[in-house]
């Protein structure tokens, strides 16, 4: 279960009938509607549930799980992550990738020459920013776009860049 994605938080019951408000963690909210089960981690243990009804609400998800049925048992599920397998995730498009496989990847220039591993990833909305660590501890950015990032190969764990001008420059 350790591979498996979370796709969202319980923040709070909804209303009095065990309902729970989701913040999703997913890039797309409407992939609860999808699915017919969910799992919920909590601190040390994984409860799955079956999932009766999902609506959206004012940036939220509503979710309505079998045997939950009052506030009072729902209140026990805020904080808990809803997870599911890997083969229940959403099909990538060519060129996507899930932020978790890109964490880790060594990233190198064109020319081949290592210039760290991909630290983080930050989703800004007009395209993710990689947070890149180097051989010295240093971090700096690089934008998601197809000028910068030129392959990624998740089979070598590489990820090939082109350096804009002065980039570089900027790590701290």
């Amino acid at each position: 279960m350790e591979n498996w994605f979370e796709i969202g938080i319980i923040t709070k019951p909804q209303g009095i009938n065990g309902e729970l408000r989701i913040l999703p963690t997913t890039d797309d909210p409407n992939r609860f509607q999808l699915l017919n089960e969910v799992h919920i981690k909590q601190e040390k243990s994984i409860t799955a549930y079956k999932i009766t009804s999902t609506r959206p609400h004012k940036g939220m998800v509503l979710v309505k799980l079998t045997d939950i049925n009052d506030r009072n048992t729902a209140e026990t599920l805020v904080g808990g992550v809803l997870t599911i397998p890997p083969e229940k995730a959403l099909p990538l498009d060519t060129d996507e990738y899930f932020i978790r496989d890109l964490i880790g990847l060594d990233v190198q220039a064109e020319d081949g020459q290592p210039l760290g591993i991909v630290e983080d990833v930050f989703p800004t909305g007009a395209n993710d920013v990689y947070t890149i660590r180097d051989t010295e501890g240093k971090t700096f950015m690089l934008p998601a776009i197809k000028d910068v990032i030129l392959s990624v190969s998740m089979e070598s764990k590489t990820m090939t860049v082109r350096l804009i001008e002065g980039l570089r420059e900027l790590a701290t």
